[in-house]
């Protein structure tokens, strides 16, 4: 059995590998659109009204091309922001509602966001596409060790699917999991969907 300090050692080492993997990923942009129409075409994103997706950072597979899409496809779309560590959710209608923030990451206009019209709870989600930095077929996700999303995750609706986006080359044997991480229900790459064991385990 590995020790906590042991396994914090090993998603380190995976992280380091996986932000190594994914900066070096060529033909970000094409990539990036094989995933969100592969993610687009799932019976769980059809199906679902209320969807949040994330604006990608860094060398995040990317999203911010298909939110137009998303945004024109009659569902409503949210997009989650940070506050004092924590992920607030914001409603999302429109791209002009996004700005360039700290850290140059597109995000809701501050002048908007604590408009009650756009404030979500994370109950009201029927389905939440997760970022992460490296992932295994099971569903593992290790983020960037802040644990953000665990937080958020931990409060949605139990049958909320939790799909995540990643490169192939951010796909590991296995991720190391401690008892308040979460697994996804489904990884999507630009070449597969692996079906993960989510939060029944």
């Amino acid at each position: 059995m590995q020790t906590t300090e042991q396994l914090s050692q090993r998603k380190t080492e995976i992280r380091a590998a996986a932000h190594a993997a994914r900066k070096s990923q060529p033909d970000k942009d094409a990539v990036s659109r094989r995933i969100t129409d592969r993610v687009m075409s799932l019976a769980d994103y059809q199906s679902a009204n209320c969807v949040m997706w994330y604006v990608d950072v860094r060398d995040e597979a990317r999203t911010r091309h298909a939110l137009p899409d998303a945004l024109a496809s009659g569902k409503r779309i949210v997009v989650p922001f940070c506050v004092d560590g924590e992920l607030e959710l914001f409603h999302l209608e429109s791209m002009d509602e996004l700005e360039t923030g700290m850290y140059k990451i597109l995000e809701p206009r501050a002048d908007l966001r604590d408009a009650p019209a756009k404030r979500v709870d994370v109950t009201a989600l029927d389905l939440i596409l997760v970022p992460g930095v490296a992932f295994d077929s099971r569903g593992g996700r290790t983020g960037h060790g802040k644990g953000y999303y665990d937080k958020l995750l931990e409060n949605a609706r139990q049958e909320t699917p939790l799909i995540s986006l990643a490169f192939e080359c951010q796909m590991f044997d296995e991720i190391p999991m401690q008892d308040h991480d979460i697994f996804m229900d489904k990884v999507v790459t630009e070449d597969h969907v692996y079906q993960g064991v989510g939060r029944n385990v």
